[in-house]
């Protein structure tokens, strides 16, 4: 009809009583709080407990009131389409559809989904339902969050890449604002100093510094890491590197040092050691730890150690990075570096490192980058006694002290210092001791009043260093040939026993490769074998020849 204007559907007659009674409820609410130029978090909590609703949904129903025309059918419940192809599954159904992708589905036994299907089927059969279709369940499998799923089928690590790559660092500028710490096993095989045989893979501990890509501190090791090993790291960091490199006999330019104002690390044990904390604290070092199953936020230093294992893979020795890479290379026969050697190797790759144009950089070198900042910022504070650095960072022990010194594991440790203490050694607390694993022939003891560290070697000066795994090892072999109570002198009779035992292994390993060079060069060198002479015609066989005429003829 001509000038008849339409009318919207409200369906003010199309929709059910439950249906209509829901919206006039709604509007009722909805209708004075719309008017509102805001609607406060507390009056859409009132009202969602008013209209048995959430949060969200108030919102959700503020906007659909402001976008319509005020009126009670803009609130109606809409219908759900059930979806494309079908009706929508009945509440039970979907709750066993639920209950099975959750108990059957997210699993790290990775079922399929016919799998899953026949299993949805079974358990609503036994309740009475009729069962989903196979692209009902599809779609509900594909409405799961990517995340979850790959990771309660795959892992974390599988999951890794549909995380979104944020949450990264902080971008710094200032030297040694930032240093990124790890280790790892070195790809090589070192040889023992002496009889130059293997003696297995070192441990590489690198510091990188964020903003300039350096290297400032780098220890390699034949210990597992440990907070010793993160100290040594420091400590080579903190100094001065020109008398390393000249004790080194290494001719480099090596100018990254200094204390660092933050250590960046994993969450491994050696890094929330007490010994670590108590040395930071010390010289005003902070520590901040990645956050848990984030990788990436150490990719400054994943990096890094990944470029050196490539130089490493270059040399003699290498185990490569996988046995697939190393094929029928033979590590420990090739194996021809000494840990001395390896570290002066290590630092001229190193210097060779600072002068290559780096991605993260923007193609500038990381020399050029910290000569460049050192000279606006000026060069971080070195640190002279690096000794008196390295104490601060060793394992901690307390024990209290007797007349005698001090008892650590066995030995006795004294020292002449030690007497005015003793004196009135009732009235001290338990002293704070350090120790170098590497060489337990010496501790160093915090004084109670003064606050510096006393120097106090074995009481019997004779007995030789030793490392901390050598004492465990001796007695562990006490312990087993059943002393109940271990005395230092059985003590350091046991390591000169294990000591001689090794000596003369690696002096028989030494002989039996010599003899089997030889032997390999004498069969080398001996004449082709002949080539046997033409068989003569069946008439005139040859007579039968016996084995031992053949091995003489040869």
């Amino acid at each position: 009809m001509v000038g008849q204007s339409a009318l919207p559907e409200r369906g003010v007659l199309t929709a059910d009583e439950t249906r209509w009674q829901t919206a006039v409820a709604r509007a009722k609410v909805i209708g004075p709080l719309a008017e509102s130029d805001r609607v406060s978090v507390a009056a859409a909590d009132q009202a969602a407990d008013q209209l048995g609703v959430t949060q969200r949904q108030v919102y959700a129903l503020v906007r659909r009131w402001r976008a319509g025309d005020g009126v009670a059918s803009d609130l109606l419940p809409r219908r759900s389409s059930g979806g494309r192809g079908g009706a929508r599954l009945p509440d039970e159904v979907e709750q066993i559809i639920r209950k099975v992708l959750r108990t059957r589905y997210l699993t790290r036994q990775k079922r399929s989904v016919t799998v899953i299907c026949r299993e949805i089927t079974r358990e609503c059969r036994i309740a009475g339902f009729k069962p989903p279709s196979r692209s009902a369940v599809t779609r509900r499998i594909r409405r799961l969050d990517p995340v979850k799923a790959t990771t309660a089928r795959q892992g974390t690590d599988a999951a890794r890449a549909r995380r979104a790559a944020g949450g990264s660092t902080p971008a710094v500028d200032g030297l040694l604002e930032r240093v990124q710490i790890d280790h790892t096993p070195a790809d090589v095989i070192v040889v023992d100093d002496f009889h130059r045989l293997p003696i297995g893979r070192p441990y590489l501990t690198a510091a990188i510094d964020e903003a300039t890509r350096c290297v400032p501190g780098l220890v390699i090791t034949l210990e597992a890491p440990s907070a010793t090993s993160v100290g040594l790291c420091l400590a080579h960091m903190a100094i001065d590197k020109r008398p390393w490199l000249e004790r080194l006999r290494v001719d480099a330019e090596w100018p990254m040092g200094g204390k660092p104002v933050q250590l960046y690390v994993d969450n491994a044990a050696e890094f929330k050691s007490e010994a670590l904390r108590r040395g930071c604290e010390q010289h005003g070092i902070g520590v901040d730890y990645r956050p848990p199953g984030r990788p990436h936020f150490g990719g400054v230093i994943e990096r890094l150690i990944g470029t050196m294992m490539t130089m490493v893979h270059e040399l003699p020795g290498t185990t490569f990075s996988n046995t697939g890479d190393r094929g029928s290379y033979d590590s420990d026969a090739k194996a021809v570096l000494t840990l001395g050697e390896l570290q002066r190797w290590m630092a001229l790759a190193v210097a060779c490192y600072h002068g290559r144009p780096h991605e993260g950089l923007g193609g500038r070198t990381p020399a050029g980058v910290w000569a460049e900042r050192s000279a606006v910022q000026g060069a971080p504070a070195t640190v002279i006694n690096e000794t008196a650095f390295l104490v601060d960072f060793l394992p901690v022990i307390r024990r209290s002290l007797s007349r005698t010194g001090f008892t650590v594991d066995h030995v006795q440790y004294y020292a002449d210092v030690l007497r005015p203490l003793i004196a009135r050694r009732e009235r001290l607390d338990r002293f704070v001791l350090r120790r170098d694993p590497r060489d337990i022939s010496r501790i160093w003891a915090l004084h109670p009043e003064t606050g510096e560290y006393l120097e106090v070697p074995y009481r019997t000066w004779s007995r030789p260093a030793i490392s901390v795994w050598e004492h465990s090892a001796a007695v562990a072999r006490l312990r087993e040939q059943g002393r109940a109570e271990i005395d230092e002198n059985a003590l350091f009779s046991m390591v000169e026993q294990m000591r001689a035992i090794t000596e003369t292994a690696a002096a028989t390993s030494r002989k039996a490769r010599r003899t089997t060079a030889r032997h390999t060069t004498v069969r080398a060198q001996r004449p082709a074998r002949p080539e046997p002479p033409p068989t003569p015609p069946a008439a005139a066989a040859p007579a039968p020849v016996r084995p031992f005429e053949v091995i003489e003829q040869w």
